[in-house]
């Protein structure tokens, strides 16, 4: 009886090393849709093509000084900054005129400058509250 365990034994030993062959030598033949591939390929490296063709803000300056601005209408991008320069012998202001140009509100200077970005397309108005002859536009495109 031990004879028959140990055939039986040997019997399962040599039907998994024949699975195990068959399995290996399947892998490594390149000739069948499952075989497994040795070989690692690299990815393929990614190319980014970048076209400039965003408007870069710029500044603008206006003048303020003889009584007026200078130049008194202008037209600028979205985004851009408009800087008012003071260098009058008078204190002025830039006030905006209507809804649209409410925020653009400077203190009174007399020597200096003040700033504001238009973030909004649309015209805006304005003037000197000090001297309401002094005006000027902005429009925004």
């Amino acid at each position: 009886m031990s004879m028959v365990r140990h055939r039986a034994a040997s019997a399962r030993v040599v039907a998994g090393f024949a699975v195990a062959a068959t399995l290996l030598s399947a892998g490594c033949s390149g000739d069948g849709e499952n075989a497994a591939s040795t070989t690692t390929r690299k990815p393929r490296p990614v190319t980014t093509t970048t076209t400039q063709t965003e408007h870069k803000p710029t500044d603008l300056t206006i003048d303020v000084s003889g009584m007026k601005y200078s130049p008194a209408d202008v037209t600028i991008k979205v985004g851009e900054t408009v800087t008012w320069k003071f260098s009058d012998k008078a204190p002025h202001n830039v006030q905006g005129i209507g809804d649209k140009a409410m925020g653009i509100n400077s203190p009174i200077i007399d020597k200096g400058e003040w700033s504001y970005t238009f973030t909004q397309p649309g015209t805006y108005r304005y003037l000197c509250s000090l001297h309401p002859d002094m005006r000027g536009s902005i429009t925004v495109e």
